[in-house]
């Protein structure tokens, strides 16, 4: 089976917001194997572009730090798969996804995340 799998990065780490970063790593995985990748760049910021953007590239799968719902709910409606409250090297990230051990963790644009009130950490909804 053929995934693309988009991740948002900054200086070889998963950026903390998919919307914000300054590349994003596409790879091509097969039959649990990397068989492809290129660096995109990410375009000038501006709400609900970058899942369209991303489902025009041909990916599967994107794995974030945070996101809003707004985008989330994109995805899914695109039928890209989300795997968010990631972080961490590029390489670290990518080999936990191949062998079925990548987990999500906490979204830091989830309403409440994060420290003090409103939380620590604002995302928009991309």
């Amino acid at each position: 089976m053929f995934l693309r799998i988009a991740i948002p990065t900054d200086d070889g780490q998963v950026s903390a917001h998919f919307g914000r970063c300054s590349k994003y790593t596409l790879i091509d995985v097969e039959d649990g194997k990397e068989v492809g990748r290129k660096m995109i760049d990410c375009p000038p910021h501006e709400p609900g572009m970058m899942p369209k953007y991303l489902n025009e590239h041909g990916v599967n799968i994107i794995i974030a730090g945070g996101m809003g719902q707004r985008a989330q709910t994109l995805f899914q409606q695109l039928e890209i798969g989300v795997i968010g409250g990631v972080s961490g090297p590029i390489e670290s990230v990518l080999q936990q996804y191949i062998e079925g051990n990548l987990r999500g963790g906490e979204n830091p644009c989830q309403p409440g995340a994060g420290k003090g009130a409103g939380g620590g950490h604002h995302c928009h909804e991309d």
